[in-house]
């Protein structure tokens, strides 16, 4: 077994669960437990570069321009979806999704199972109750379940009854491939079903008659797969940095001579230049020098900007219905670490850019929802590296005023050998879409769920709460 020494650690001879592949120290001899730096397989490591090549040609296919407005390629197969529910607009939806494989057992953790701490005897977080711990313990939340310390945060708002989790939770496919489950989920659709997102369908099958060319919005430099689809969307790093670049007196030439340009054409061209254009001016007018949060400042990082730029977005009211958020860095197989280490560091991260979040949002946080996802979780039992290997079943997180909040939604089946899935994984007890479709029937007015998820029944969960009209 795996033992310390010092801050390092050594790998002895172990019984796995399974012959599976795990990662061993043998192949990391000198790990630092306190490190915040992991290390991810190599299909992670591939799996940005893969996305860029997937989505730039499917860009290239259908249309790209400005700063990323993407349609579906024609002669990409998709599904025909019936007339769109005619209906005001319901909250607006913030999805973040962890990507590389977040472990849902060290976040959302089941301290009542003894067995969570017989599979992570290093990387488990100790209980509540262990006087013991001498650098942090998990918060309680409901006599079983507890929240990792790098997520103290988040415990207010769930105190609040702004937030809930979900566990067990995840796609059923079996793939422990990064590409393979991110696209199986962002799709929501079978392997071989639609190649729209879920978003997307979302979207195209309810109409609320906002017409802003800000409706759908990814930050980041592409957009996420669950906006691919008939409903242009816009990928945004920065609003200050969203225009045409040039001298000030030259950039109103500028657009009208490519007003004039695009006015030629009677093609998709030609309406992506003229959201192009809509989504500029829009932006033009939100003031982002200035720009005071309500609560606490957003974390200088990537992810606590992103969560600045949507709360401004939400704030200025320009027409969105949907924000996307990628957080990345999930992908432990060595030096995980637990109460402190890569994985805490991710974890404080998001709760920071969470709770900014929440607190600049007093006067709109009922009107908006935000769900974290993960493509899988992580195996139960910790690896000779002191990481966790491509796993199943993993948790969701859901905020917002009408979130039915501080509970955690689960069907526990069980850490017991035997109760396990595949080779030593956490089962799926409840389907991420009934997580999903929850939210969508009950906090964004749309019932055409069998449009949004092709092939699949929603169950009610019962994590959100029905808007009153």
């Amino acid at each position: 077994m795996t033992r310390w020494q010092g801050d390092k650690v050594r790998d002895y001879p172990t019984t796995r669960l399974s012959d599976y592949p795990t990662t061993r120290l043998l192949d990391y001899p000198e790990v630092n437990m306190n490190s915040k730096i992991c290390t991810h397989c190599q299909e992670y490591s591939e799996v940005s570069r893969r996305t860029f090549l997937s989505r730039s040609f499917q860009s290239a296919a259908g249309l790209l321009l400005g700063n990323g407005l993407a349609a579906l390629p024609s002669w990409l197969p998709r599904i025909t979806l019936a007339d769109p529910h005619k209906g005001p607009a319901g909250d607006t939806l913030v999805c973040i999704f962890l990507r590389g494989g977040a472990d849902g057992l060290n976040m959302i953790v089941p301290h009542g199972d003894e067995q969570y701490y017989a599979h992570r005897p290093y990387l488990g977080i100790p209980r509540p109750d262990d006087n013991k711990a001498e650098n942090g313990r998990t918060l309680d939340l409901d006599g079983f379940f507890g929240l990792h310390p790098a997520l103290a945060d988040l415990h207010p708002i769930y105190n609040a009854g702004h937030l809930a989790f979900v566990h067990a939770t995840g796609s059923p496919d079996e793939t422990r491939s990064h590409f393979e489950a991110m696209d199986l989920m962002e799709r929501g659709a079978a392997e071989n079903g639609d190649y729209t997102g879920w978003l997307s369908r979302h979207l195209a099958t309810l109409d609320t008659g906002n017409n802003s060319a800000l409706r759908a919005v990814g930050l980041g430099d592409m957009l996420p797969a669950s906006l691919t689809g008939a409903v242009s969307a816009t990928a945004l790093q920065s609003i200050a940095e969203y225009h045409l670049a040039g001298q000030d007196e030259r950039v109103g030439e500028m657009t009208a001579l490519l007003n004039a340009l695009y006015s030629q054409r009677n093609d998709l061209l030609t309406g992506a230049a003229a959201q192009t254009f809509a989504s500029i001016e829009v932006l033009s007018r939100i003031d982002t020098e200035r720009y005071q949060p309500a609560g606490r400042a957003y974390a200088e990082n990537e992810f606590g900007q992103a969560m600045r730029v949507v709360a401004q977005l939400i704030k200025a009211d320009v027409g969105v219905e949907v924000a996307c958020v990628d957080l990345g860095g999930w992908d432990t197989h060595v030096a995980q670490g637990n109460v402190e280490g890569a994985q805490a560091s991710l974890m404080a991260e998001l709760a920071a850019g969470l709770a900014a979040f929440y607190e600049d949002l007093p006067d709109q946080i009922g009107s908006v929802t935000v769900v974290v996802m993960s493509e899988f979780g992580r195996r139960v039992q910790e690896n000779g590296g002191l990481g966790t290997d491509h796993g199943h079943g993993n948790m969701m997180m859901a905020l917002g005023g009408g979130i039915n909040g501080r509970q955690v939604f689960a069907q526990w089946p069980g850490l017991h050998d035997e109760q396990l899935a595949g080779p030593g994984d956490l089962a799926i007890t409840t389907d991420y879409r009934d997580v999903l479709g929850d939210i969508i029937a009950k906090r964004l007015n749309n019932p055409k769920l069998a449009d949004i998820f092709p092939g699949y029944v929603v169950n009610e969960v019962g994590v959100a709460v029905a808007r009153s009209h």
